[in-house]
Order: structure tokens, then sequence, then C-alpha cells
């Protein structure tokens, strides 16, 4: 699976992404002229969506998508015989 480029998590079901958020104005130019129309994204039962545009998820907090301290990966797991593991 192919990771997005960017994750943004937030705390509502409907979330607006114009590409440019994260970009600041200077020199007279308008963040929102270097990202993309604007659109409103709404998240469903997965717990994310990903802007058509420019590829940035959404996660919702709490929500399915959510990472959570319950999720393990295989790199987490001790070595059988480990003596550090009490």
């Amino acid at each position: 699976m192919i990771q997005p480029p960017e994750t943004v998590m937030t705390d509502s079901a409907r979330v607006m992404c114009d590409g440019a958020t994260a970009i600041r104005s200077r020199n007279g130019v308008t963040a929102a002229a270097l990202g993309h129309p604007r659109v409103w994204l709404e998240i469903d039962e997965t717990g994310h969506v990903d802007c058509g545009y420019c590829d940035r998820r959404f996660v919702l907090r709490g929500g399915p998508a959510h990472p959570g301290i319950d999720e393990v990966f295989a790199g987490d797991l001790p070595t059988p015989g480990d003596a550090s593991v009490a």
C-alpha cells in the first residue's frame, strides 16, 4: 500500500482541503494560489478520506483509521526468549 504524502488528524467528519493550508502567504502571493480548488470532503465509516487533488489524507480522531495503542506491528514484538521482557 502506498502511503499518502501527508496525513492530517481532525476532530470533524467534514473537512476542507485547498492543497495549501500549511503554506504561508508571502511576497504578495496568497497561499491558495499555490494549491488547488477548495473542496469539502466527508469522512465515512472507514474513518478517513483522501483529497482527490493532492492525496492529503484526513483521519478522524478516535475513528476506525485513527492509530491506537492497541495496534502492534511485527517489529514491536519481542523476540522469543528475550530476557528483558517481564
